[in-house]
Order: structure tokens, then sequence, then C-alpha cells
């Protein structure tokens, strides 16, 4: 019995001892050099971004309420973002921003307006963008992600990026009426590798953000850009964009944009090429197709100390085969404060004109001068 007792205690004994020197062989065991496991610590941030401005309009004057004929003039606050943005773990993330607005006559459905009961003329709060975006860094290249919800749009937000001042006003092709900044949908961004470019697509309402969905339609839009020589220092700012929005009004009643662009980045100045052509047939498919087109040209030259010029032209046909057509001067100087990486101030002095041709009823010139600013943290 003793040496039955003996023999399980040894075996014990020898047991533990593999145990002990197996633990023992796995703690000196080292994570592989130079690696660094997720930071999957919750996160919030709140930022904002503000646009306050002062313009008087030189053309057209109005008349006030006693008769007098006046250059109108006024301060306003075109953004006011809210932005709060976060991280759930490295993989999910998501952003809310609302945005002010000034309230009065609100679009009910195509060409039907109504004013807004003890509201009309008050700036006033609207949800901006509202989604939430899985990283897909661990499986692809970094920057790549999957996002559904209130969202950016695959060009606006692309090109303001390099454009910088969409707090003197909106690109071309949104101020045009053409595309929106932002929509309801679900849509994946793809990074190339080595820097070559990225895509952008997505499945959208169609009706952008500051309107419900209308009917079954769905707006399919794709954004892809190259960088042709991502090497090459001097080239490397250089990018090549195609970007297309198939949509419709109704079941079978087209709304597509096409837009190529060139586009130039270098510590002394961006440039910017655009080209569009739009297809609609408003609201039925029985009406005519009308097409338009229209380009924009900008420059952004700068100097190492913070002063910057704003060149823009933009040209549009509302319908290529009609005579009508409008044009767009925006001139201006711009001081860029120095500050730190992930914030900036700027103060700008413009001018902007715009003429319309051949259009019945004639349109007034609107020519403005204006002092914009910006604000972003």
């Amino acid at each position: 019995m003793k040496q039955r007792f003996g023999f399980f205690y040894a075996a014990c004994a020898a047991a533990a001892m593999i145990f002990v020197g197996a633990g023992a062989a796995r703690a000196q065991v080292t994570p592989a050099e130079g690696y660094t496991p997720p930071d999957d610590t919750p996160s919030v941030k709140v930022g904002g971004t503000i646009f306050a401005n002062y313009t008087w309009v030189a053309e057209p004057r109005t008349t006030d309420s006693d008769g007098n004929l006046v250059h109108s003039n006024a301060f306003d606050v075109t953004r006011a973002y809210i932005n709060v943005t976060g991280n759930i773990s490295h993989l999910v993330s998501f952003r809310i921003t609302p945005d002010v607005v000034r309230t009065g006559s609100v679009t009910l459905a195509p060409g039907t307006t109504a004013d807004v009961p003890g509201l009309t003329g008050t700036l006033t709060y609207r949800l901006k963008y509202a989604y939430g975006q899985l990283n897909l860094d661990d499986w692809t290249t970094k920057g790549s992600w999957f996002r559904l919800g209130m969202q950016q749009t695959p060009i606006v937000d692309y090109e303001e990026g390099i454009y910088r001042y969409r707090f003197q006003g909106t690109i071309f092709v949104e101020r045009e009426g053409f595309l929106t900044s932002s929509d309801l949908g679900a849509s994946v961004h793809w990074v190339f590798p080595q820097n070559y470019g990225d895509i952008h697509v997505g499945v959208y309402n169609g009706e952008g953000y500051t309107r419900p969905e209308q009917n079954d339609q769905k707006a399919f839009q794709i954004r892809a850009s190259v960088r042709p020589a991502p090497m090459i220092p001097i080239l490397k700012g250089l990018r090549l964009t195609g970007f297309y929005d198939g949509d419709h009004y109704v079941q079978d009643a087209k709304k597509e944009r096409f837009i190529g662009q060139l586009t130039f980045e270098h510590p002394f100045v961006n440039v910017g090429v655009d080209y569009l052509r739009a297809t609609d047939q408003n609201a039925s498919a029985t009406r005519p197709e009308v097409k338009a087109e229209g380009f924009s040209v900008w420059a952004t030259p700068r100097t190492p100390f913070g002063l910057e010029l704003l060149l823009r032209f933009d040209r549009i046909k509302p319908n290529k085969d009609a005579d009508p057509a409008r044009q767009r001067l925006i001139g201006g100087v711009a001081y860029w404060f120095p500050v730190q990486k992930g914030v900036s101030a700027a103060v700008l002095l413009d001018y902007e004109d715009i003429r319309s041709f051949h259009f019945s009823p004639a349109r007034a010139r609107d020519e403005r001068y204006a002092l914009h600013t910006l604000f972003n943290f």
C-alpha cells in the first residue's frame, strides 16, 4: 500500500514539475518584435466647426420697407457643427454631427414649400451626419472601412479636403444643385496599396440629408481616384478622379451625374479642374431628358507664412442644347493662422460675381463682397 501511495505521490510530483516547466517555458516566449496590440479602449471626442461671415451685396440692390433702395448686408453664421466622434473598439467607430440652418420655407415635395410656424428666420439645428463605421484595417489596407447611416457622399467631402474653402461656399457641383454632401445609405471605402489612390462606393436614398426618401428608387454612387506617380515627390500630389451617380426620380426617370476631375496638391499651390455632365427627367419618365454640362477651375497659391489666394471660375449650361448659361467668378485673399495639426483657423476677404446669360426672364447680376472666417477644432 505504501509503495502504491509512494508511486502516486511521485507521479503527481513529476506532473507538477512538467506543468511548472511548461509554464516557465511559455513565460519565456516574448511577443514578436515591433508588434503593438490594438487599443480597444473606448473613447469619445467633441469638436466643432464654425463659419461666420459678413457680406455686403453690391448687386442687385433691394428696397426696404420704407421704399429706400439699399445694398443688403448682414452678419451671419452659415455653419456651426458640433462633432461627436469616437471609438467603441479599434474595429468600431462612430460620428454624430448636428448642423445649423436658418429656418423659413422648407421643401415638402418637389416644387412645393411651406413656412415653419414660429421659427421663420431662426437659426436651429438639424442632423448632418450620424453613422457607425466598421474599420477594415485588420483585413486590408489602412484607411479602409464600411459605413451605415447618414454620411458623407463620395465626391463632395473628398474634394472639399483638397479645396479647403468650404467656408466661402460649396464646391461647384453642390452649389449648382446637382449633388449633396450628405445622404442616408451604406458605403465602402478601400485604399489602394502603396498610396496609389482609393475607391468609395455607396448606395443612398438619393434625396440628400434634408429630405426623407420619396419612393423606392436608390442612388448608386462611385468615386475612384488614382495617383499615377506616388513615388515621385513633385508628382505625388497629382490625382485623377472619376465619379458616377446613377439614380431615378421615379421609375425610368433618369437622374445621372458624371464628373471627371484632376487635382494637384503642393506645399505652394493646390489646383483643381472639374468637368460635369448631368441627365435629368425631373419627376416623370414621360418628360424629355435634359442634359446639363459645366466645368469649374480653381487654384489656391500659398506662401510659407500663411497667406493664400483663392481663384475660381465656374460655368454651367443647365441645358447644353439651349442658350442659357451661368458663370461664377470668385477671388480672395486669405490668412491661415499657424496652429497645431488637427485644428485650423482662417480669415478670407473675397469677391464673388455671378452672371446669367440668355435666361428668360432675364436674371439680375449677383455681385458681393464678404469677410469669411473658419474655426475648426
